[in-house]
């Protein structure tokens, strides 16, 4: 796992043992971080300088370092699915992907948003792009065919009454989840770009968003200390917020307590970080070549 930090600290922590892996710090404010799909590279933005670093995840070490990348403060950096390019949106309202080839911007988009632009996301094939802002609203950008550059972004609107915080699609692309400052969560029909759901129950700002492979649950965190899970399967989604519990499942091999799981599934772990197989070096990420 990989944390940053207005600190301007970057830190990588091994999950199976707690352990810090390493710590380099940055020379600003770091605003946002992403791993590459494969694991190999990580790129984080910092403020006030607008830079972008693109790291070695196994050593933290810098490959790229994009100064004044943006011409306001970056407010979410990511990968594309095929690890190709990065995309990065901004304060500036502007978008830009870096092509990690031919290593320079090749595209590079006035989103025309009448806001800051807080977030964005891709679709599993990298063809399309979401963007999320402060006016209210979200885009979807057609990467493949470029229809942007003549078209322009289509508009999700009427979906928040407030700043949209965060967007994500699922792994088919058929949906996008959004959540917004005006304390819901918005569901979106991609082919038909309407909004199919608005569950509600946050009572403060909702902060962050994600969907299950199966498209079954959608998760949300809130500034109201809660994160929230939504069965959109149903008619009226059903609400499961963790709580503390009694009866904590032990490590099938030590018996130490093990953290509580609303969601018992096959892959609910029964024995503990210490007592798990150890992933061999073989099976390890392994860093990309320097350039």
């Amino acid at each position: 796992m990989v944390t940053v930090s207005w600190d301007k600290m970057m830190v990588s922590t091994d999950l199976e043992t707690g352990q810090t892996l390493w710590r380099r710090k940055q020379a600003g404010l770091l605003t946002s971080c992403s791993s590459s799909s494969d694991g190999r590279l990580l790129v984080c933005a910092s403020d006030p300088q607008n830079c972008v670093s693109i790291c070695e995840a196994a050593s933290g070490q810098t490959l790229h370092l994009l100064t004044d990348h943006h011409r306001s403060t970056i407010t979410r950096c990511r990968f594309d699915p095929r690890t190709q390019r990065v995309v990065t949106v901004s304060a500036d309202r502007g978008i830009k992907l870096w092509d990690l080839l031919a290593q320079k911007t090749t595209v590079s988009i006035n989103s025309n948003h009448g806001n800051v632009v807080s977030n964005c996301c891709f679709t599993s094939s990298g063809y399309f792009l979401c963007t999320a802002s402060w006016d209210k609203s979200l885009k979807l950008w057609d990467l493949q065919t470029g229809g942007f550059r003549s078209q322009g972004g289509t508009t999700l609107q009427r979906g928040h009454e407030g700043i949209v915080s965060s967007c994500c699609f699922s792994a088919d692309a058929t949906l996008l989840v959004s959540g917004s400052y005006d304390s819901t969560v918005a569901l979106w029909d991609t082919c038909s770009s309407s909004r199919t759901l608005g569950p509600e129950g946050h009572s403060d700002w909702v902060t962050d968003v994600s969907i299950t492979a199966d498209r079954k649950l959608v998760a949300s965190a809130s500034k109201d200390t809660s994160v929230r899970l939504w069965n959109i399967d149903k008619e009226i989604p059903e609400v499961m917020k963790s709580r503390r519990t009694d009866g904590l499942q032990t490590c099938e091999e030590c018996t130490k307590s093990l953290p509580p799981s609303r969601l018992q599934t096959s892959e609910t772990p029964t024995r503990c970080f210490s007592c798990r197989p150890v992933l061999s070096s073989t099976n390890r990420p392994q860093p990309p070549p320097l350039m």
